[in-house]
Formats: structure tokens, sequence, C-alpha cells
């Protein structure tokens, strides 16, 4: 007995040390978007600094700093790149490493506000909103009818079509990336959202596998007493079917769904102005213009984040029952 508990807490210290292990880099990105700038990189020779630190502003909000021993307001910087400090009574210009900032620990909201300023947050997040409902709309229904075939549906050939089906998913998408870019192309939807949105109208060969797995697992004999009473084929899909499958429904929305929110090679490609960016490659031309931000970019990261991470945990139960139910167990 006392051998087995000990397994057990050696197997929970093993998950919380690897828990722990993953989730520290998320922490350092949300620790580093609440610090101030200088803060962020430690000098030489000291360790990381984990907790956050903000700047200290006297009662008429102008920045304090240290300069020459005393402390005095920073009343910002010149077209020379000079602080103007404002010492005894009289307005002296320092260069940034006379000049050190007085800091007190606290959350460092400005990062949040600069990253605001610089980056067009609510049209990326509307871009980016868009295809992903468009998509993920797409792909349930596109996919679920397919899988319903599959599943449901006894015709010749069916077993060999979803094997190529299958063997779809074999290939690289580094193959099918130029023939796609030409197709899309000559179609003239390079720049625009289409080639990000329309193929997912078609079925998507995984999600159509994981819908098909959870169809079979349904008695035929709903489907049978369905269509003494006289039900369609597409009566008994829409009626009995899809009402029975919300959690690989609701699995198959999640993924697509958190595919398309990072995304970041497909909009790249095929988006061309800078209004259609979404939020994964706004955010790779956030760090190319802004090089030394790390602060915002830290705030901009984490906002994008969040969102994500909160979809999981508040969906976690039905995504978990659709992966098992679906029989992709491990």
């Amino acid at each position: 007995m006392a051998t087995k508990r000990m397994r057990r807490v050696a197997a929970m210290a093993a998950l919380v040390a690897l828990s722990i292990t993953f989730i520290m880099p998320f922490m350092w990105m949300l620790s580093t978007s609440f610090k101030h700038e200088s803060r962020i990189f430690p000098p030489p020779g000291e360790p990381p600094y984990w907790m956050p630190v903000t700047d200290v502003r006297d009662e008429k909000g102008r920045l304090l700093v240290q300069y020459g021993g005393k402390v005095v307001p920073d009343l910002g910087v010149d077209d020379f790149g000079l602080h103007r400090l404002l010492v005894d009574g009289e307005e002296v210009g320092a260069w940034d490493h006379e000049v050190e900032p007085l800091l007190r620990s606290g959350l460092h909201w400005e990062n949040y506000r600069r990253a605001f300023e610089m980056m067009d947050f609510r049209r990326n997040l509307k871009n980016t909103l868009f295809i992903c409902f468009a998509a993920v709309l797409g792909t349930v229904l596109s996919s679920a009818i397919v899988a319903y075939s599959f599943a449901r549906i006894p015709w010749r050939g069916r077993d060999a079509v979803f094997i190529l089906v299958l063997a779809t998913m074999m290939l690289p998408y580094q193959v099918t990336l130029i023939p796609l870019f030409s197709l899309y192309s000559r179609l003239g939807w390079v720049g625009s959202f289409k080639p990000l949105i329309v193929p997912y109208w078609f079925g998507v060969p995984f999600y159509i596998f994981l819908l098909r797995q959870f169809f079979k697992g349904i008695p035929e004999d709903l489907s049978a007493a369905a269509r003494i009473d006289g039900c369609s084929e597409f009566g008994i899909f829409a009626r009995i079917i899809l009402p029975l499958s919300k959690p690989a429904l609701a699995t198959t929305a999640l993924f697509m769904f958190l595919f398309q929110w990072g995304d970041f090679l497909n909009p790249l490609i095929y988006l061309q102005d800078h209004t259609q960016y979404t939020l994964a490659v706004a955010l790779q031309q956030f760090q190319s213009q802004h090089e030394n931000a790390w602060g915002p970019l830290m705030a901009m990261g984490t906002v994008i984040t969040l969102p994500v991470i909160a979809l999981f945990f508040l969906a976690q139960r039905t995504f978990i029952q659709g992966i098992t139910l679906s029989g992709l167990k491990g």
C-alpha cells in the first residue's frame, strides 16, 4: 500500500515539474509585460527579475529619476535624445546612461497602453475573428456532412474514397503550397480572405475522420426507427445525428478556431494589405518595426494568448469528451 502511494506521489511530482516547465515561458512573458523597460534585461552578472516593477511619478505625473545622487523629475526627451531634467529649479540635459529611473514594485501598465497605440489591435482582431468564425462554420458543416456519408450511408467505393481522403493528410503542406498559390492567384483570390475561408467549406480530412468515428458510435437503431417513421436521410442527419454529436462538433470547432487564431503562414502568404492582417501577422510586423519595444511586445503577446487559454479551459470538459468518444484515445 505504501509503495503504491509513493508511486502515486512520485507521478504527481513529475507531472507538477513538467507543468511548471511548460508554463515557465508564458509566466515569463506575462511578467515581462508588466516590467519597466530598464528591468527587462538584467545587468551582466545579475539574475533575471521576475517581479514586475514600474516607475515612480510625482504629484504632477512627472517621471522621477536619479541624477547626480538626486531624485529629480524628467520632463521628457528633446530632439537630440537628451533627457530634460529639472534640477534645483533649472532644466538640465542628460544622456540615457546618466539617468537611472526611480522604480518600485508594481504593475507597469504603460506597456499595454503603448502596445495598443503602436498596433491597430481593433482592426486586426476584427479580421482574425471574421476568418476564425467563417472557417469554423464551414469546417463543421462540410466535415459533418461528408463524415455522415462515410459513416451511415452505404455506397459503392465508400471505403476506398475514405482511404483516399485520409491519404491527403500525408501530403506536407509545403508540397501543395505553390500549386495552391498559383490556383488562387489565377482565381484572383490573392489579396483577399477567400483562400483562408473557402477551402474549409469543402471538408477537412482530419475532422471528417474525427466526426466519422463519432457517428459510427451512434446506434443504428435510431436511424432505422426514423426511417420507419418516414424521416429522410437529411432529416436523420439534422434531427438525430447532429444533436447527439455536440461533443464532437464542439471539439472540431475548438480545434479549428485555435488553428485559425494562431495561423501565421497562410495570412502572411495570401494577405497583401496591412488593413487585412490578422493578429498573428500584425504581431510579427509589430516586432519587426519596434525591435527594442520588448515590454509592449510582451504585453500584446499576452493579450493575444489569454483568449485562447480562457477558451480552452471553458470548453475543456466538452473537448475531452469529444476526443475520447471519437476513438482518438491514447
